[in-house]
């Protein structure tokens, strides 16, 4: 049991060693090269571990632990790892002192019971009271760490901004910020600082014929998920034809029968058409002539997103029950304006004003493909904390403070114990402080001496009668000047529900992994032979 353990942390401990490193504000990027080539820079702990080949059993666990972080919260991939790697670390060095893996794990769950209970009570505070700039603090501390740090005052602006506007309350007075509705395009050329944000949903496709309008106030959209080619047989109908002449009429009926659909589409008051498949020659011709905008090879998930903020629906075939084909008004989406601008070496069509919801897109400039695809992976993780933000309404102060408050709470609470337990407490309160530990050592600081000025800090807060003192609980590193610092004034703020998630995920991982006490391997099923049938 013991030397199997062993071995599951050594998995565990390596990969956290991996993307240790790029935790931070001053952390460092990994450049990842797959089997053809192709290159990844980035410290986005999700991305990194996802494009990694584990064989470990153990070690997968944690990749798809940072999976869920990422797809819960958006942020704090990688210190649910190290957090997850370190609890595991501290558990074997009780299991080898003689302690039962069932008490540590007992341990643990109390333990993050009572660290949530704290955190709820103690560390947060509403956004409402904080106001606007606790948004753009917290999309600040986000993109801290990544490639936009420099510029994280001017992109902080715009996603809070891109946010706000698609924010909607439902019936049950819930908000609801959906991500999906913010779209981030990349486009090569000019400096990062030129991107910008359109009030509206824009998507990489050009008229699909010179002859129609640039623009279209009060447009009523067609979504079509079908071909507008030229209509054709199925394949394998036969038709004989005895003269020629019929053989013509043939031909004209294929094209009648496309001419037709356009008409009908157009006669239900449509102006624009996206369409996900071709559409032909004459086809366009009938819409340049109704003095419409068509747009072919549209794609798919680019048609849902609009239909779904147009309030349009998607038509797959315009044929009914009775074998009739009809398009009706009721399908069509409502739209401000619809235009085609050009943006860097592609044209994009911009629609403004949608009905049913808003929604917002982002165009991105920079140098290269790396430095675009990077900065959309930062943009991301800050839109996902501006979400969970205004959807929690409460932040926490970052650069270690909620962990080194933990860790001094969870100490205090260990020794009102008098079971084996509180063992298993103490190493998880001694395991939280390697957030700080790593975000000084990756910032070239005295790790030792600040976090021991931070215990103090946070020491002297929880015993504080006074309410001055009692602000001492904010106290966080500053990184930059190797100082401890009231966080909450400098703007270092996260989203709660991060740390509280980040904590619960760790927690479970360092369980599910504790409770294997051994591994076997499975023999290959024999499959047997047909020949011997």
């Amino acid at each position: 049991m013991l030397n199997f353990f062993f071995m599951i942390v050594m998995a565990v401990q390596s990969l956290s060693n991996i993307i240790k490193s790029s935790l931070g504000p001053q952390g460092l990027d990994k450049m990842l090269v797959d089997d053809i080539g192709d290159v990844t820079i980035t410290n986005d702990g999700a991305t990194i571990l996802k494009q990694l080949e584990v064989q470990h059993p153990a070690a997968k666990v944690l990749v798809e632990l940072s999976q869920i972080q990422d797809r819960e919260v958006g942020d704090g991939t990688t210190s649910v790892v190290i957090l997850a790697a370190e609890f595991l670390k501290r558990a074997n060095e009780l299991v080898k002192n003689k302690i039962h893996p069932t008490s540590v794990m007992t341990g643990y769950r109390l333990a993050l019971r009572e660290s949530i209970k704290f955190i709820q009570n103690n560390m947060t505070l509403s956004v409402d009271s904080l106001g606007r700039e606790a948004l753009i603090n917290a999309a600040k501390t986000s993109m801290s760490s990544k490639l936009l740090g420099h510029e994280s005052e001017f992109f902080s602006e715009m996603i809070v901004s891109a946010m706000l506007n698609v924010k909607q309350v439902n019936e049950a007075g819930e908000v609801k910020c959906p991500v999906k509705a913010v779209h981030i395009l990349k486009t090569h050329g000019k400096s990062i600082k030129e991107s910008c944000l359109v009030d509206g949903y824009a998507i990489e496709a050009g008229r699909s014929a010179q002859g129609m309008p640039y623009h279209m106030d009060n447009a009523k959209i067609a979504f079509i998920d079908f071909n507008l080619n030229k209509y054709r047989l199925a394949m394998g109908v036969q038709v004989l034809v005895q003269d020629p002449e019929n053989l013509e009429k043939i031909r004209q009926r294929e094209m009648d029968v496309t001419r037709e659909r356009c008409k009908k589409i157009i006669d239900a008051g449509a102006n624009v058409i996206l369409c996900s498949r071709g559409i032909d020659d004459f086809a366009l011709k009938y819409f340049v002539e109704h003095n419409c905008i068509a747009i072919r090879r549209v794609k798919k998930n680019d048609l849902r997103r609009i239909a779904n903020c147009t309030g349009g629906k998607i038509v797959v075939s315009l044929a009914d029950f009775e074998g009739e084909e009809h398009f009706e008004e009721s399908f069509l989406g409502n739209c401000t304006k619809v235009f085609e601008k050009r943006v860097g070496d592609w044209d994009y069509t911009f629609f403004e004003g949608m009905k049913a919801t808003k929604a917002q897109t982002i165009i991105l400039r920079g140098a290269n493909d790396f430095f675009l695809d990077e900065v959309e992976r930062s943009m991301h993780d800050s839109l996902c904390v501006i979400k969970r933000v205004l959807e929690s309404n409460q932040v926490v102060p970052g650069g270690g403070a909620v962990e080194v408050a933990l860790s001094i709470f969870l100490d205090d609470y260990a020794r009102t114990l008098g079971t084996r337990e509180q063992l298993a407490i103490a190493e998880f309160s001694e395991a939280l402080q390697i957030i700080p530990k790593t975000l000084a050592i990756n910032a070239a600081k005295d790790a030792t001496d600040l976090i021991a000025k931070l215990r103090v800090f946070h020491n002297a807060s929880l015993k504080a009668e006074d309410e001055e003192k009692k602000q001492l609980k904010y106290s966080g590193l500053d990184l930059v000047n190797g100082k401890v610092r009231n966080n909450l004034k400098a703007g270092v703020l996260e989203p709660a529900i991060s740390k509280i998630k980040s904590l619960k995920f760790a927690t479970e991982a360092a369980i599910t992994i504790l409770r294997i006490d051994d591994m076997i391997k499975l023999a290959p099923k024999e499959q047997e032979d047909p020949r011997r049938r």
